[in-house]
């Protein structure tokens, strides 16, 4: 819902576009933007986040040369406030779109990326303003070892002041593993 009390449905396509959808007028389009390219592993894969006055697209662009970024686009107009630039990967063999779906809070958007790096952006500029690669081994709660990898499908989830991250997908080339990570804040 806008300021003004309107509802507004965001949508984002493996087409690279993102669009603006007024549901009381038969979802009829009020903008669409370009915010990612198209090809077949697809712009935006599993989600964005709207914070309400903003949405944020993940792009994947896997088959591209430009892989990655994240696009910050006003919901009621479809400007472009930012955009980011792909992060440089943390392994050679290894790409850093965005194919998972992301989370906003007040203040950050949290990603994971292909290559297994979790970061958070700022969602004024999108720089980035934490980051953490999540590959290798990690002892889990239950005393045994749990290996971290690509980032894909679900997005980060926030709750209760904890981050958690889904860490290893080994299709399309991803790296595998099975670790579900939990961040804290440091004070």
């Amino acid at each position: 819902t806008l300021e003004d009390g309107r509802d507004m449905l965001v949508i984002g396509q493996k087409s690279g576009f993102g669009y603006g959808l007024d549901p009381e007028d038969e979802g009829e389009i009020v903008w669409q933007r370009r915010v990612g390219q198209d090809n077949s592993l697809g712009g935006i894969e599993w989600g964005l986040a709207v914070d309400g006055r903003t949405a944020y697209f993940p792009n994947s662009d896997r088959a591209t040369r430009m892989v990655g970024g994240l696009t910050a686009v006003r919901v009621r107009t479809g400007e472009r406030v930012w955009s980011t630039d792909p992060q440089e990967a943390v392994c050679a063999e290894c790409a850093a779109g965005i194919f998972a779906a992301v989370t906003s809070i007040p203040g950050a958007i949290f990603s994971g990326s292909y290559d297994g790096t979790v970061r958070a952006y700022s969602s004024e500029d999108g720089s980035v303003v934490w980051e953490y690669n999540t590959n290798g081994e990690y002892e889990t709660v239950n005393g045994l070892t749990a290996t971290g990898g690509s980032i894909n499908g679900a997005g980060p989830v926030i709750v209760d002041g904890m981050l958690y991250v889904n860490s290893g997908y080994g299709i399309f080339g991803g790296q595998p593993g099975n670790a579900l990570l939990a961040f804290g804040i440091d004070e």
